[in-house]
């Protein structure tokens, strides 16, 4: 298999504005109240008053072995060998939802045509490089989405933790006199 493509939430970014949602559900042709491929989900921990709330944009993993995939009696979903997306086959799904009950991050979503699912926007074509161009990381107002292949995404984390790091120590310098 080629490298893995992925989406990447930077959840110091995300600010819980669905626009990633809202552009997915538009581009996608999917009705009002109907299934949803990406979610805007929150994090909160802490004690009040010292709370902290983090957010962060949610859809399918295309997980390295897609327990969906395992479960679906119909064989409805497969994981493509080129770029590892997880996709479905709408004309074999069921919608008997082992999907759901097998998936650990509960993405697959129903309606009345079977179960959806985020595909990176592949069903809507490809770009110049070949790639699926995902609405969501396009529209996202904060650019809290990153989309590439696995070792882009990990370069990404990557730089954002040493950048992190780096004004961590920065910080300890400047406030020990060093």
């Amino acid at each position: 298999m080629s490298d893995q493509l992925m989406i990447y939430c930077d959840e110091e970014r995300c600010i819980k504005c669905y626009a990633c949602q809202v552009a997915c559900k538009q581009w996608h042709g999917i009705k009002a109240g109907g299934v949803s491929r990406r979610n805007v989900i929150e994090h909160t921990s802490g004690k009040f008053p010292n709370v902290t709330r983090v957010f962060q944009s949610l859809s399918c993993q295309h997980c390295e072995k897609p327990a969906c995939a395992s479960v679906c009696p119909a064989g409805a979903i497969t994981k493509r060998p080129e770029d590892g997306i997880v996709v479905v086959d709408q004309d074999k799904c069921i919608g008997c939802r082992y999907c759901f009950f097998a998936c650990p991050f509960g993405v697959p979503s129903y309606d009345e045509d079977g179960m959806s699912k985020c595909d990176m926007c592949l069903s809507l074509g490809t770009g110049e490089d070949g790639r699926p161009e995902p609405h969501c990381v396009a529209t996202c107002p904060t650019r809290a989405l990153y989309f590439g292949t696995e070792s882009e995404i990990k370069e990404i984390i990557q730089e954002k933790e040493a950048l992190r790091l780096d004004g961590r120590v920065k910080a300890r310098e400047t406030m020990s006199g060093f």
